[in-house]
């Protein structure tokens, strides 16, 4: 009998271990990001309009990207106005916050920063041609940009 209870119990306890190492394997996996998150998030942080308004849509039904875990979060560019020269700038404050975050959080930011602040300005450019009776010079002009042909 001690001959069989040896094998038995090694066996009992190989199959526990490897149980639990199947069940913490699988929680993990679980809680892992999709494997497309660089390729989302590299999609809503571009600089066309098209991009801004994809993170728009994600943005406004968050709970559908939670798998993802982003981080939404943002301060609307620190301290600098809300309406700078009149035009409405927040949204896009967000998404160069959004951009800005999860890309520190991932690692790459200095990959991507040229690109996030590329997309800000496009952003706000196309916030300021939008709004048509501004007074004074154009928005770029005042910003001290040349408007893009």
């Amino acid at each position: 009998m001690e001959v069989w209870d040896a094998p038995q119990t090694r066996h009992r306890n190989g199959r526990l271990t490897l149980a639990l190492i199947t069940v913490v394997g699988t929680a993990a996996a679980a809680d892992a990001a999709p494997a497309d998150k660089p390729q989302v998030l590299a999609n809503w942080t571009q600089t066309s309009a098209s991009s801004y308004n994809s993170w728009a849509v994600a943005r406004a039904d968050r709970s559908a990207w939670s798998a993802y875990a982003f981080d939404w979060t943002t301060d609307y560019c620190s301290s600098s106005p809300d309406t700078p020269f009149g035009f409405p700038s927040r949204m896009s404050c967000a998404r160069h916050d959004v951009g800005y975050r999860n890309y520190k959080a991932a690692g790459a930011f200095s990959a991507h920063k040229t690109r996030l602040d590329s997309a800000f300005h496009g952003d706000l450019e196309r916030v300021c041609a939008k709004c048509t009776a501004a007074p004074g010079p154009p928005a770029t002009a005042r910003h001290g940009r040349t408007a893009r042909p």
